[in-house]
């Protein structure tokens, strides 16, 4: 087999898209490569995108001029992970405070990371991870 070189999208279905939009944008900082009424990307980085789906909104097939993209959807809290440095994790403790986001949980893992858990607007578990966490990571 060949070899994959990345994780390049990750989705979330939401319920209120423009309402995940301003959370993802406020809070994350994150910026808009393209949006319309059904979904949401953002550029993490410059070397991911986290793909917003209005739930629903991709349950049928996509023509696009190139092909067709599947549909697809998902329900219930979900869970993804930011990577951090360490250095930043007492900054954003603070920038999720300064939101009223509580930290729903702190992890400290036996590779020596740490991982804060708070919750978006549609109830999907965010985390934030420094390096420590995975064998890898």
């Amino acid at each position: 087999m060949p070899k994959l070189q990345a994780v390049l999208e990750t989705a979330l279905y939401v319920d209120d898209l423009a309402r995940a939009k301003t959370f993802y944008e406020t809070v994350l900082e994150l910026r808009v490569l393209r949006a319309d009424s059904r979904f949401c990307a953002f550029d993490v980085n410059g070397r991911n995108v986290l793909l917003l789906f209005k739930r629903g909104g991709s349950a049928k097939a996509m023509p696009m001029p190139g092909g067709v993209i599947p549909p697809h959807d998902g329900a219930g809290p979900l869970h993804m992970a930011f990577a951090i440095s360490a250095q930043d994790l007492s900054a954003w403790e603070a920038a999720l405070a300064k939101y009223g986001i509580a930290i729903e949980s702190r992890v400290t893992w036996p590779r020596g990371g740490t991982s804060l858990y708070f919750r978006d607007p549609d109830g999907h578990a965010i985390e934030l991870a420094t390096p420590g966490l995975w064998e890898i990571y």
